[in-house]
């Protein structure tokens, strides 16, 4: 093992490098986007970073998921400069997790550890807290396999649940799987009391619209403008993991009340999405899906296309309004407007005033329940 670097402060952090992958199944346009908001997931996980390498994969290799050649450049690239942490645009298998840290002799988290340990810190409600451990810890079960010989070596005591010769790993399994099930009891509380709620706002027959869009794409700050409130809004990814729902005034007229939600990316660990399933039926329950898109990203069309692949998984089909956010940092020309016409309706906003959203209050003020 390399030697750790020495340090009086309590607070001492491993030397981190970042590697972010352009692998062959990214069919993205603008790779420098996607590697940009590999870099902010680090920042929303509020960890800092020494030094970055990026590269690009032909082929995916089963065991190490680099391919010979690029293995070998990154191993010199961390013994270079002394990395004890690796972090890695891309998700892994548990194998070629554990194969890389092995062969690299640093600890190594990939894309879906990034943002379950971001979802972890963000979520506040008891909700949002049950549904991010039942996500870490299905991941967690997925990692125990070929932990060493340790984890595979039997148990001669005797007088505890699973009995005499039950080896670490199954003990380890058998009591995430107890945790798992003692989450879901309690999530199924809670979605009882969001059953209730969601039954009072049928016999009421108020409107419900529900905010959606890839993560950072200014959902929060519109809901605070249309809304009057004050939900947390950062630049940072998945600033909002709990449902957040506020009344809609229009003209001084009650229109409805509008439901922030979780944003989306792409890759989105699959144990989050079902871990936040009862949080995002929620949006088969809306009238009208407000999708907002920031439209200063270059890549905003493939963005666009992930949420719409997240909404037919969850079989969600909704009368749709698209919200093109940011659009005071483009440039309006022809070839732009041109794009947006296969996404109709659609409105332009800058969350930055009242102003900005102008349009879509008009468009909301106008608006019917079907």
């Amino acid at each position: 093992m390399k030697a750790k670097r020495q340090s009086a402060d309590t607070n001492y952090a491993p030397k981190t490098a970042l590697l972010g992958i352009h692998s062959p199944y990214n069919k993205i346009k603008n790779i420098k986007s996607y590697f940009d908001e590999f870099v902010n997931l680090v920042r929303s996980n509020d960890l800092t970073y020494d030094d970055t390498l990026f590269m690009k994969l032909r082929e995916i290799h089963r065991v190490y998921f680099l391919t010979k050649g690029k293995l070998e450049e990154l191993k010199k690239f961390c013994e270079k400069n002394e990395i004890e942490r690796l972090i890695i645009s891309e998700p892994l298998s548990s194998q070629q997790e554990r194969n890389l840290k092995d062969y690299l002799d640093c600890e190594v988290t990939d894309r879906t550890q990034l943002i379950l340990e971001i979802f972890e810190k963000h979520a506040h409600s008891a909700e949002g807290k049950a549904q991010v451990e039942i996500a870490m810890l299905r991941h967690k079960k997925t990692r125990l396999a070929g932990k060493g010989i340790h984890m595979s070596q039997q148990s001669g005591v005797t007088g505890k649940i699973g009995g005499p010769g039950e080896t670490a790993k199954e003990r380890e399994t058998r009591y995430i799987d107890q945790q798992i099930v003692s989450l879901k009891k309690r999530l199924e509380k809670l979605q009882r009391v969001r059953e209730t709620q969601r039954q009072n706002r049928f016999r009421s027959n108020v409107p419900h619209m529900c905010l959606i869009g890839y993560t950072n794409a200014g959902k929060s700050t519109i809901l605070n403008l249309l809304t009057k409130s004050n939900v947390l809004a950062e630049d940072k990814l998945f600033a909002t993991l709990d449902t957040t729902t506020r009344e809609l005034y229009l003209n001084g007229t009650k229109k409805g009340i509008v439901s922030d939600s979780v944003g989306f990316i792409q890759q989105l660990p699959h144990n989050l999405i079902d871990a936040f399933k009862s949080t995002l039926d929620e949006l088969k329950y809306a009238d009208l899906l407000l999708h907002v898109i920031d439209i200063s990203d270059p890549n905003w069309e493939a963005h666009t296309k992930i949420v719409h692949e997240i909404l037919n998984e969850l079989e969600i089909q909704k009368d749709l309004l698209y919200i093109f956010n940011k659009a005071d940092m483009i440039d309006e020309n022809e070839t732009t407007m041109e794009s947006l016409e296969k996404y109709k309706p659609y409105v332009l906003t800058s969350a930055k005033s009242k102003e900005g959203i102008k349009d879509l209050a008009e468009y909301l003020s106008t608006w019917e329940k079907s």
